[in-house]
């Protein structure tokens, strides 16, 4: 019975964490959220703990911290990157650069305990 207790303590530790990390972003980090985990994070993300990622951990940090670099990098891609123009508009990619504001350098290394 403890065992069980101890488990639903922290299941919903980890949500409120995470529904508070969500209250936090603006309307516009919200859009972000939602572009970069449809067209971003089959690349971007670690799909499982052990797995490694195809693109490079994206953060505050990228393209030198500058929201102005991130949308053009966003908007016509790279080498191995995609070119995002004929996806979103401006306001889109404007969107998801502001979302990546919000993400610490590292995250893609944690845990979900340490999360």
């Amino acid at each position: 019975m403890a065992r069980r207790t101890w488990a639903v303590v922290i299941l919903l530790a980890g949500l409120s964490h995470e529904a508070a990390a969500q209250d936090r972003l603006n309307a516009a980090q919200a859009l972000g959220r939602r572009l970069y985990e449809q067209s971003c994070a089959i690349c971007h993300t670690r799909p499982t703990l052990v797995s490694g990622m195809y693109g490079p951990e994206l953060s505050k940090n990228s393209a030198g911290g500058c929201e102005e670099s991130m949308r053009a990098v966003i908007t016509n891609g790279g080498p191995r990157m995609p070119a995002f123009k004929y996806t979103y508009d401006a306001g889109q990619i404007s969107a998801i650069a502001s979302y990546l504001t919000t993400l610490s350098p590292g995250h893609e290394e944690a845990t979900p305990a340490q999360r």
